[in-house]
């Protein structure tokens, strides 16, 4: 049962709906081209706690960057020892036969919010598959919601998925990465469309800064995509969120709550109460 927004904590303003914390190795992060090579180093709750404190930001979610259950203890582990993260989306093996085990180990944690895979890069089919799908209907009883990550060519598929699951709530990431650096809404804007179109799937607005031109972008530059996702899933089902530490290689954290609430200045006190907190705590059933 989800929580009315009335029911928010007042000294709960902010929630970032998405971010990362990692004990840097080359293996596990060779995703971190040498363009990003600043963030090959930990990210750890301390880190944490002082970006929050630059943004004036209250609370977190943290989410997983490995695909690994050693990365669903660890960021448990995080929040366990950080009142600031109420909600972890960790990794789990969702074709193992023995996930429903996994699962119900997993599920006695309150912190323990959805689960997420790396999608986006995974060839054409990936969210086709029968055995993922298996899988994720084991998270439907255990409302544990699932996070889709993947790039904007993959929405289609994104689609299908959801299609399969009405009862199942989905979180999809960073507006599934649009082509914000060459400024191409289509076809994104209208597979876009065509998702929000399932009530069970909410956007987080996380993630975009990196998509753009690292160096030159401006809220300008984000405002068309920004604009297309607020039309499209209305203020009910946004997620204000930062992609921290990733995006630190295209904006301070700082910085990209300030574009968020600028942004948002013109919506209603209940609007912005949803999209910076509210659906967040609905969403992913956050325990304040």
């Amino acid at each position: 049962m989800s929580t009315p927004a009335s029911s928010v904590p007042r000294a709960l303003r902010t929630v970032d709906a998405h971010h990362h914390l990692w004990r840097y190795t080359p293996a596990d992060f060779g995703w971190l081209t040498d363009e990003m090579a600043s963030l090959r180093r930990d990210f750890l709750p301390a880190d944490l706690v002082d970006a929050l404190a630059s943004a004036s930001v209250d609370a977190t979610v943290a989410v997983q960057a490995r695909q690994s259950l050693e990365e669903t203890d660890f960021l448990l582990a995080c929040a366990a020892a950080t009142p600031a993260i109420v909600g972890v989306v960790g990794w789990v093996p969702l074709t193992s036969p023995e996930l429903p085990g996994i699962l119900d180990r997993l599920s006695n944690n309150p912190r323990l919010a959805g689960v997420r895979e790396i999608a986006q890069g995974q060839p054409a089919g990936f969210l086709d598959d029968p055995a993922l799908n298996a899988g994720i209907a084991q998270l439907t009883p255990r409302s544990l919601t699932y996070d889709i990550l993947i790039y904007e060519h993959q929405l289609p598929e994104a689609i299908r998925l959801v299609d399969r699951h009405p009862a199942q709530s989905f979180i999809l990431d960073h507006a599934a990465k649009p082509r914000i650096a060459s400024g191409d809404l289509e076809p994104w804007a209208t597979h876009l469309r065509e998702l929000a179109r399932r009530p069970n799937v909410t956007c987080k607005l996380s993630g975009l800064v990196t998509e753009a031109h690292w160096h030159t972008w401006s809220p300008d530059t984000l405002r068309p995509f920004l604009d297309l996702c607020a039309e499209a899933f209305g203020p009910r089902r946004l997620l204000a969120g930062s992609d921290w530490p990733v995006c630190l290689v295209a904006s301070s954290y700082a910085r990209w709550w300030t574009v968020l609430r600028s942004y948002f200045a013109f919506f209603s006190a209940e609007e912005q109460s949803r999209i910076f907190a509210a659906n967040a705590i609905e969403t992913y059933r956050l325990q304040s």
